[in-house]
């Protein structure tokens, strides 16, 4: 471990320079956050975001919009690996499987008005006023039309509504589908209009409606990786991946696993089974508070501790018979061992887990305490009017204690025999155990100096005092976060990096804290436009390609876009959590 981490002295010497940003601040400093990795979607603008990723493949492919969307939605709005069908593929494989038929739309009303026309469904003759030709060329009457749509949107396939024909694989158009719904049942029009709209986060793997309850109305969307922890503008923090609570550095089936535990009996089960035997007549545990070896029922029922035989006749202090009391039975000795050992192991871990939860809850309530103790202190007339220290502290430490808790569920799985049992032999299994708790106790240890500063009363200390606390408190926050860092890094390549059953993957931890999805640009560009009374508008699927007002509420390339790597990690002030080298006016203007 001497490679890892050798001395706390070695942190505090080595991190002096990076302290210099802190006691020389210049107030002439401007900081421009970057753009965030992470965007929040309502309910207002998904029409929007919506058209963003439909404008690129009309530009790319010269195509109407409702062709455009059902290549997205048949590839689950994934634009990147849509182009790259289209490049290794080519255009006809990848409007083949997608449903897209380019033949120009031919109406029959249109083209020969006083004409009949046998439809092939009911097999009666219409007038072409009637009957509507679809892109494939399949021509039914306008009933059968209308009565295949109602059937498929009550069925939950409106996204995807294909041709009556036998074996026609192509896909309807959306404005003939809301044309002829329209006519007889207005309300499963909008209807389908609205699945449509909201098939760009049900069916996308990287925009998933926010977990809140109530339910807030928000999405959010991802741009590079999904396994990552994001902040909705509601305020609710949730795994990406999971949909549950933020919980890196356990994996989405470790935190699975470990609430389904916390939750049923099966540790009530394993205690029941240590500590109790079941009666030979009602068969309902049984406790023993005494040292005698025979023992009650409260059905009334007597039975012998050490064999669970019910006592009588035949089973008597002076006389046994087909008892074996004194007979070791190993199986059945073996099975309670094992449940007791896996209880104590549970209970250690548990009760750690708890205890870090338990104390992040409490500390979270020295905010409004150390903000009361920052006015006091400013008032004083002191030298030293800088107290950013104290919350950049603060929000240290609730992300330090935030990773230390979860950190041992992870421990608890990653050591124990239900997931890794036959990935890692004994010795290695021991070996990466004792470099797994080694840095966990460091963190541990840190931490709780940590606390143990920021609860002081430094403002009631002289300038010195708070001199010395506030040195304390910042190498402290370097520590805890270099320390933090250090661990994720183990567990991504040391541990779950060595597996080789890669469906263990964590978010990427970042210093400043889970990052705060901001709004899509899309949206602030489509609230400068008309408000959007409808999901879509009437002729969204009609014209050949995208209206003036449609371009500048569509979509607005990312020129600011993120880094492609997986682990990249975003440099922005995300909701309360503040660069600890930022100067202090930037942080309060932030």
């Amino acid at each position: 471990m001497e490679d890892c981490i050798s001395s706390d002295e070695d942190y505090y010497d080595s991190d002096r320079e990076s302290l210099h940003g802190l006691e020389n601040e210049d107030s002439e400093i401007q900081w421009i956050p970057k753009s965030s990795a992470t965007k929040v979607i309502t309910k207002e603008c998904l029409l929007a975001a919506q058209k963003e990723d439909m404008r690129r493949v009309m530009d790319m492919l010269s195509l109407r919009e409702y062709h455009a969307r059902t290549l997205l939605i048949h590839y689950r709005w994934d634009v990147e690996n849509l182009f790259a069908v289209l490049v290794e593929k080519g255009r006809h494989h990848l409007f083949a499987t997608s449903g897209v038929t380019m033949i120009e739309n031919q109406s029959i009303s249109s083209s020969e008005p006083s004409s009949m026309v046998m439809c092939d469904i009911c097999m009666e003759e219409v007038h072409g006023n009637d009957a509507t030709r679809v892109d494939c060329g399949h021509c039914f009457c306008n009933n059968c039309w209308t009565e295949h749509f109602i059937v498929k949107i009550n069925e939950g396939q409106s996204r995807r509504i294909r041709c009556m024909a036998h074996k026609c694989n192509a896909i309807c158009d959306e404005a003939v589908v809301r044309n002829l719904v329209s006519k007889r049942h207005p309300d499963l029009a909008n209807k389908f209009d609205r699945f449509l709209l909201e098939s760009y986060i049900e069916d996308n793997k990287r925009v998933k409606w926010c977990p809140s309850t109530p339910h807030c109305g928000n999405a959010i969307r991802v741009e590079d990786d999904e396994f990552c922890e994001v902040e909705c503008s509601c305020g609710l923090q949730f795994c990406f991946s999971c949909l549950s609570e933020a919980h890196s550095p356990c994996s989405c089936l470790m935190w699975e696993l470990w609430i389904k535990k916390c939750r049923d009996e099966s540790e009530t089960v394993n205690w029941m089974t240590v500590h109790t035997k079941p009666c030979p007549k009602c068969h309902k545990p049984v406790e023993k508070n005494g040292g005698c070896n025979l023992v009650s029922c409260i059905c009334g029922q007597a039975f012998c501790w050490l064999c669970g035989g019910a006592t009588g006749r035949e089973h008597t202090w002076s006389s046994i018979s087909g008892h074996s009391c004194g007979r070791y039975k190993e199986e059945s000795a073996q099975k309670a061992e094992r449940a007791k050992r896996d209880l104590y192991r549970y209970m250690h871990y548990h009760n750690r887990y708890k205890a870090h939860t338990d104390s992040c809850k409490l500390e979270s309530k020295l905010k409004e305490s150390i903000q009361e103790k920052i006015s006091i202190s400013e008032e004083r007339e002191s030298m030293l009017r800088d107290f950013s220290w104290v919350n950049n502290g603060l929000h240290r430490l609730f992300r330090s204690r935030r990773v230390l808790s979860y950190s041992y569920p992870f421990a608890f799985y990653m050591f124990g025999d239900e997931l890794f049992k036959d990935e890692m032999t004994e010795e290695e299994r021991e070996i990466k155990q004792h470099l797994f708790e080694d840095q966990q106790q460091q963190l541990e240890a840190n931490v709780e100096k940590l606390s143990k500063f920021l609860e002081e009363p430094f403002d009631q200390y002289a300038k010195d005092k708070v001199m010395e606390i506030r040195m304390q408190v910042i190498n402290l926050s370097v520590i805890t976060d270099t320390l933090c860092k250090k661990m994720y890094d183990c567990i991504e390549n040391d541990l779950l990096g060595s597996l080789e059953l890669g469906i263990h993957n964590i978010a990427p931890y970042k210093s400043k804290g889970i990052e705060k999805a901001l709004e899509l640009s899309a949206c602030w560009n489509s609230k400068t436009n008309t408000t959007i009374d409808k999901y879509l508008p009437s002729d969204c699927s009609t014209s050949g390609g995208l209206s003036e007002r449609d371009r500048l509420s569509g979509l607005n390339s990312d020129e600011n876009g993120c880094s492609s790597r997986k682990r990249a990690r975003a440099d922005v002030v995300t909701g309360n959590f503040f660069d600890l080298n930022l100067p202090a006016e930037v942080v309060d203007r932030n």
